[in-house]
C-alpha cells in the first residue's frame, strides 16, 4: 500500500481521483481514512473511477485512496463452508461480535478464522515435482466435506520443505515450493484470487449427468445438467425464492453457494433459519456442513451487491477445482442488474433498454460462462451448476434482463402467477418453460431409468400441449360439446398437473421425489389414460369411469405411497385394470 491519493469528487458508491497514475484498472483499493473497500473501474488521463463497496456517507474529498496493487480478490481456504460473507467475502457472524446488528464502516475482519487450527494430513514430500492445482494437503473442513489445499494455479516447481501431519491455522507455512528460478514460495493452508477472473481448468465436458433435485416438474420435464444454467424467472410472490430454497435442500451437489443478491433482510433471515435447522437427507448431518451464504440485502450498499456474485462464483469455481460438484443459486441477479444500472447512471454511461447499461449482456453471459462441469488441473472431474434467479417487473418476460439472461442459459423455468395464485407450486408454467439439455441427458436416463422414462415423458408433454390447445375451445363455447376422447384428455391432464407437478414442500414423502418414484408415477398415470382411451374408443361413456373415482385417487397418490415402498403402485395398476373391468360388464 505505498501509492496515495487524495479524492476529488463523490457522487454516491463512485469516488473520482484527479491527476492521478498511481493506479491500475481493477485494482483494489482503502478509500478515507476509515480505508473502505474500493475497486478502480475508470481510468483516464485526468479522473481514476472508483467503485466503493461501502457506505459513502461522511466520506470528503482530501482524504486519501490508498492502491494495493492487486485486484479485487477474495481468500479462499478451509472455513469457508458453514459461514456467512458479505458481497466482498466479509464474515458477518464476526463483524457482528463486534459491530453489533449494523456492519460499521471499515470493519477490518479477516474473511477466515486465522486463530482457529486445523488438523492437516499432508499429501506431499521434499523432492516432489508440482504444478498448478495439485493437492499438497488435505483437513476436515466440516464432517462431511474435506478440504484440499492446491498450489495456486500460477505456480509450479519443485517441493523443498515439508511439516509433518498435525494442526495448523490457515496462514502457517506447511510447504515450501521453489519454482524453476530458484525463487521460494511458501503454501499456506489458504491462497487468494481475483473474483472477476475464471480459475483455469484443463478442458470442459460434455453436461451428460443430471443435478438430480427431486421436483418432479424439473426432474421430469425440464431438467438440467450438472455444470448446467438456468434461469427461474417471475413476479413478485411466484415463488422463485422457495424454489431455489427447494434445489438448495435437496439437489445431489455435493457443495450450495446460496447468493442472496439485493433481496429482502426477512428472506435471507428465513434463509439462514431454515438452513440452520435442516439435516442434510445424505448425511444426517446439519445442511450448514455443505453451505455457503453470501448475503447482500437490499439495504446494504449497491455496489457490494454487484460484487458478490462473482465472490459466489469463485467460491464455487474454488471447490469445483478440488473434485466437487457445485450449485450455485443467485437470488436474484435482476437485483444484480439494478446495482450495474445505478451505477452506470453515476457514472454518466450511455444508457441502453430500460436504462441499463449497454454492456448488461456482455456481463451476463461473463457470469454464466463460468458454470460447466470440468476436467480439473490436478486429473479430477467437478462441476458448478448456476441456478439464477429474475424478478421482471410485472412477470413482464420482455424486459432486458429475462430477454439476455435466456441468451446465455440452457434451462428456462418460467413462473406463473395465475398458478401460483391458485396455490400450484412450483408455479413452473409447463407451457412458456424449456430445457435444451435433453439429447445431453437422455442416454443417462435410458442407462438408469430405462427407456420407458424418456416414452413416458414425451407423452405426458403431448398430453399437456394438448389439454392446452382444447382448453382454448373451452373457453369458447364449454366443454359439453367435446367428444368423449377430448374429455378424457383434459381430465388425465389435471391428474398430471394437480398429481405430478404440484408438489407440496412440506409434506415427508412429497418434498422429496426420487427418480424411480417420478417414473412409476407416470406409469400409473398412463396406465389410466390407455385403459380409459380403450374404453371409450369401444362406446363407454366416460361419465361413468370419471364416477369410478379413479382419476381423484391418481391425485393423492404422491402422499399414499411412500417413496420407500414403490410395490404400492402395482396395486393401483390391479385396481385400475379391476374398476375398469367392473364398468365394462356393468
Amino acid at each position: 500500500m505505498d501509492t496515495q491519493d487524495l479524492i476529488f469528487g463523490i457522487n454516491g458508491p463512485v469516488v473520482t481521483v484527479r491527476n492521478s497514475r498511481s493506479f491500475s484498472m481493477m485494482e483494489m483499493v482503502f478509500v478515507g481514512n476509515e480505508r473502505l473497500v474500493g475497486e478502480v473501474i475508470g481510468v483516464s488521463d485526468k479522473l481514476t473511477t472508483i467503485q466503493v463497496y461501502e457506505e459513502t456517507t461522511g466520506l470528503h474529498p482530501g482524504e486519501p485512496v490508498y492502491g494495493t496493487g492487486s485486484p479485487m480478490n477474495v481468500t479462499l481456504g478451509p472455513g469457508i463452508l458453514n459461514n456467512i460473507f458479505d458481497g466482498i467475502e466479509r464474515p458477518l457472524k464476526e463483524i457482528a461480535k463486534q459491530s453489533g446488528p449494523f456492519i460499521s464502516r471499515g470493519s477490518r475482519v479477516p474473511s477466515l478464522d486465522e486463530d482457529r487450527q486445523w488438523d492437516v494430513t499432508l499429501c506431499i514430500k521434499p523432492g516432489d515435482r508440482v504444478k498448478g492445482g495439485d493437492i499438497y494437503a488435505e483437513c476436515p473442513e466440516t464432517p462431511i466435506i474435506r478440504h484440499k489445499c492446491m498450489v495456486p494455479p500460477t505456480l509450479s516447481g519443485t517441493i523443498s520443505k515439508v511439516s509433518p501431519d498435525g494442526k495448523y491455522r490457515v496462514n502457517d507455512t506447511i510447504a515450501v515450493l521453489t519454482d524453476g528460478e530458484g525463487q521460494e514460495h511458501s503454501l499456506t493452508l489458504c491462497q487468494k484470487w481475483p473474483i472477476r477472473s475464471p480459475r483455469p481448468i484443463a478442458g470442459r465436458l460434455q453436461p451428460t449427468i443430471p443435478l438430480i433435485t427431486g421436483q418432479r416438474v424439473i426432474d421430469t420435464l425440464f431438467p438440467i445438467s450438472k455444470g448446467g444454467t438456468a434461469a427461474i424467472p417471475g413476479g413478485f410472490g411466484t415463488g422463485k425464492t422457495m424454489t431455489q430454497h427447494q434445489l438448495a435442500k435437496w439437489c445431489d451437489a455435493d457443495i450450495i453457494i446460496y447468493v442472496g443478491c439485493g433481496e429482502r433482510g426477512n428472506e435471507m433471515s428465513q434463509v439462514l433459519d431454515e438452513f440452520s435447522e435442516l439435516i442434510d437427507p445424505k448425511s444426517g448431518r446439519p445442511m450448514t456442513d455443505r453451505t455457503v451464504l453470501i448475503a447482500n440485502t437490499s439495504n446494504m450498499p449497491v455496489a457490494a451487491r454487484e460484487a458478490s456474485i462473482y465472490t459466489g462464483i469463485t467460491l464455487g469455481e474454488y471447490y469445483r477445482d478440488m473434485g466437487y460438484h457445485v450449485a450455485l443459486m443467485a437470488d436474484s441477479t435482476s437485483r444484480w442488474a439494478e446495482a450495474l444500472r445505478e451505477i452506470s447512471g453515476r457514472l454518466e454511461e450511455m444508457p441502453a433498454e430500460e436504462g441499463f447499461p449497454a454492456y448488461l449482456p456482455s456481463r451476463l453471459s461473463e457470469f454464466y460462462e463460468r458454470a460447466g462441469i470440468v476436467d480439473n488441473l490436478n486429473g479430477t472431474v467437478g462441476s458448478v451448476t448456476i441456478i439464477g434467479a429474475v424478478s421482471p417487473q410485472g412477470s413482464d418476460f420482455s424486459e432486458p434482463v429475462t430477454q439476455n439472461t435466456k441468451r446465455f442459459t440452457r434451462c428456462f423455468w418460467a413462473l406463473d402467477k395465475n398458478l401460483a395464485y391458485a396455490r400450484h407450486y412450483p408455479a413452473i408454467n409447463w407451457m412458456q418453460s424449456y430445457s435444451e439439455y435433453f439429447s445431453d441427458l437422455n442416454p443417462w436416463y435410458v442407462k438408469h431409468e430405462g427407456e420407458e422414462f424418456i416414452k413416458y415423458r414425451k407423452e405426458i408433454n403431448k398430453i399437456l400441449q394438448q389439454e392446452n390447445k382444447l382448453m382454448e375451445i373451452v373457453k369458447l363455447i364449454g366443454s359439453d360439446v367435446l367428444p368423449d376422447d377430448q374429455k378424457l384428455t383434459i381430465e388425465i391432464a389435471r391428474v398430471i398437473r394437480v398429481g405430478f407437478l404440484q408438489q407440496n414442500a412440506f409434506h415427508a414423502e412429497d418434498t422429496y421425489v426420487p427418480l424411480d418414484k417420478q417414473k412409476r408415477m407416470m406409469e400409473v398415470i398412463l396406465h389410466l389414460y390407455h385403459k380409459s382411451k380403450h374404453l371409450i374408443s369401444a362406446g363407454v361413456p366416460i361419465s361413468g369411469i370419471i364416477k369410478s373415482g379413479l382419476f381423484d385417487k391418481l391425485t393423492k397418490m404422491k402422499y399414499d405411497i411412500p417413496n420407500n415402498k414403490l410395490e404400492m403402485f402395482d396395486d393401483y395398476k390391479k385396481d385400475i385394470d379391476q374398476t375398469l373391468s367392473a364398468i365394462v360388464s356393468a
